[in-house]
């Protein structure tokens, strides 16, 4: 089934994960039959999330669970951004002191910077959500930030939407660390500009045929409209509609869920 109008007109789709294809382990209602339309309909997309717990092929192997079937490729996250904005300005060879799952410690290393634990070995502390953080760690962080290390936040989400509500996220870790030193990070991701710009760059359309999907209003939305990009946004995830209609800026388009986006509500599903 293809995408209604005007959402068919869109070349270009930046799109959220968490909230929006699913929440926790459970797809959002329609995400597979939407993905499957873009790719039917030769729309260029790129999957843009915040999460800094995963690399981009946990993520594809996430998606296929659900029945969506991607390459490494259509996935960018705040650690490819963040590695990128370390290799500009604070080049390797450098010790890091990292809060973060996998996508952020991986993408580091791989950029060529070694991670440390300790506050004395550190030179630069990186934090993102790290689902399986200890006081001792966060400790060694906000001691290494306070004796003058750069700090680099991969991005400000205060909570992760899940199958059980609200989970804290990464802007929630932050808060934790700048209550301790009162400094504060220089954040990445969404709304930052940095990884719209990368993203937009490697998806390589058009702004005025671009547009941010997302289910935040703060991250997604705010950074999709600063960026030049028209905005859409879904009510699976974080926003109410009363928050996204009196937002300002408010998207230029908001739907209840996927669904929405399909003639027919893409109730035949992907095709066997």
């Amino acid at each position: 089934m293809p995408l209604k109008a005007p959402f068919s007109a869109l070349r270009g789709w930046l799109i959220d994960m968490d909230g929006v294809i699913y929440r926790g382990n459970e797809p959002t209602p329609g995400a597979a039959a939407f993905i499957w339309a873009l790719q039917e309909g030769g729309h260029r997309f790129m999957f843009l999330t915040n999460n800094a717990t995963k690399t981009p092929h946990q993520y594809v192997e996430k998606l296929a669970e659900m029945d969506i079937h991607v390459g490494d490729e259509n996935v960018f996250t705040s650690p490819l951004a963040t590695a990128a904005y370390l290799v500009r300005h604070l080049p390797p060879p450098r010790r890091l002191l990292v809060v973060g799952g996998d996508g952020i410690q991986r993408a580091v290393v791989e950029a060529g910077y070694q991670i440390v634990e300790r506050a004395e070995e550190a030179e630069v502390v990186v934090a993102g959500l790290d689902q399986h953080v200890t006081y001792e760690h966060l400790a060694e962080a906000a001691l290494a930030i306070e004796a003058g290390c750069p700090w680099i936040g991969t991005n400000p989400d205060r909570n992760v939407p899940s199958e059980r509500g609200r989970m804290p996220g990464a802007g929630a870790l932050l808060a934790f660390l700048e209550a301790s030193t009162d400094r504060q990070p220089m954040i990445i991701g969404k709304p930052a500009s940095g990884i719209y710009e990368q993203a937009i760059a490697i998806l390589g359309t058009d702004l005025n045929e671009t547009v941010m999907l997302g289910d935040r209003l703060e991250t997604d939305i705010l950074g999709g409209h600063s960026a030049g990009l028209k905005t859409l946004c879904v009510l699976t995830g974080i926003a109410s509609g009363a928050a996204a209609e009196t937002y300002d800026p408010r998207p230029d388009w908001i739907v209840p869920d996927l669904t929405h986006l399909l003639i027919d509500g893409g109730a035949s599903g992907r095709p066997s």
